[in-house]
């Protein structure tokens, strides 16, 4: 499946920055606002231990990661609602998301200019999210005036979705996004198609500096945005995207010296990436074999016919059964046959959710 997020922020926070190193490649990136106009794109495999584990069990002639597509979206300013600063192209981009990754400035550099003038982040969140709460409340009023009128005609169906498109405007009024509201709500699906900005889920990245690594915690703009994202009941992340970039560039064994080097177990991509898949559901289930040992990416809770769909439509239209082994028995008993051997590998019908970390053989006929 295909999974997109947005970086987003006001420009000069280092979102160009975090693309380039999370995709390198080589986003354009500059000490002054609107650098970034269109949206750079870059596909980034996402990094699996288990994967590598499997490759050495199987021997395969490929090794497939899965993907994760990150989109580098200009930065926006105050008024990009109303258009100002590009604003209505590069909001009609974040649209096209499953998640935002909104970056924050949390280090103090006089050469890099700040829009507004000085560092504080909560501001900044809060800019952004004024100007996606105007789009959306722009988007709801367009749909109420047209509801309005066909509602007249006393349809009970219109009238009662005017009702709940009304309760939904008053909500973001009262400046609260529609996420919070989808905690206790489920919006109507005759409202599917009007793609709520502030409904897609987010994703803090603090941008600190190197002299904040490894140990960002005495950074006051890292606390500030950690009680924010606490109280929204979202996660904040800390990178320093200047690191990121030297560390993206390097082999991996380089990379394992240089980040036990500056204090860090791992990378703050492969901690951002890790996020993402938890905060939008997600698994990963593997496919073993001569040919390729992949891995691919599915919603958490997918039922056995819906997953081998991922792979090919014919694999669900002519689903038999799910030949199953967990991670965990594949690399204890060593390999497919030894796993069938002990019993390692169990048939899956219809019914089954597929598990992190499965690897599966799907038998199919069309």
């Amino acid at each position: 499946m295909s999974l997109k997020c947005g970086i987003v922020g006001l420009p000069n926070v280092g979102k160009s920055s975090l693309f380039n190193a999370l995709s390198n490649a080589g986003a354009e990136s500059a000490n002054f606002p609107f650098c970034t106009i269109d949206p750079n794109i870059g596909i980034v495999p996402v990094p699996d231990t288990r994967l590598e584990t499997l490759s050495k069990l199987v021997k395969p002639a490929q090794v497939t990661p899965t993907s994760i597509e990150f989109v580098d979206i200009a930065g926006l300013v105050k008024g990009a609602s109303e258009g100002k600063g590009k604003g209505n192209a590069f909001l009609s981009h974040i649209r096209e998301v499953d998640l935002i990754i909104h970056v924050v400035r949390c280090f103090k550099d006089d050469d890099v200019i700040h829009v507004e003038g000085g560092i504080d982040p909560v501001r900044d969140i809060g800019i952004i999210e004024s100007e996606l709460l105007f789009k959306d409340l722009e988007t709801l009023e367009k749909r109420e005036e047209r509801l309005k009128k066909m509602a007249k005609s006393g349809d009970k169906a219109l009238q009662n979705q005017l009702y709940a498109l009304q309760q939904l405007k008053t909500h973001i009024e009262s400046g609260k996004p529609v996420r919070s509201w989808l905690k206790t709500h489920t919006l109507d699906p005759a409202f599917a198609d009007l793609f709520f900005l502030t409904g897609k889920k987010v994703i803090y990245v603090c941008n600190v500096s190197e002299d904040d690594l490894p140990d960002a915690s005495t950074n006051g703009y890292v606390r500030l945005v950690a009680d924010l994202a606490e109280k929204e009941g979202t996660e904040a992340l800390t990178v320093c995207a200047a690191i990121e970039s030297e560390i993206a560039e390097l082999a991996e064994e380089e990379k394992r010296d240089f980040l036990a080097d500056i204090g860090l177990e791992e990378s703050g991509l492969n901690r951002l990436i890790s996020a993402a898949y938890k905060e939008l559901g997600l698994i990963t289930y593997f496919t073993a074999g001569p040919k390729e040992v992949r891995a691919w990416t599915i919603r958490e809770g997918t039922k056995a016919p819906q997953a081998a769909g991922v792979i090919h439509t014919d694999f669900e239209r002519g689903f038999i059964r799910a030949e199953t082994i967990s991670f965990e028995d594949y690399v204890e008993t060593g390999s497919e046959a030894a796993a069938r051997t002990a019993g390692k590998m169990r048939s899956e019908g219809r019914s089954y959710t597929v598990r992190d970390g499965d690897v599966i053989l799907f038998r199919f006929n069309v």
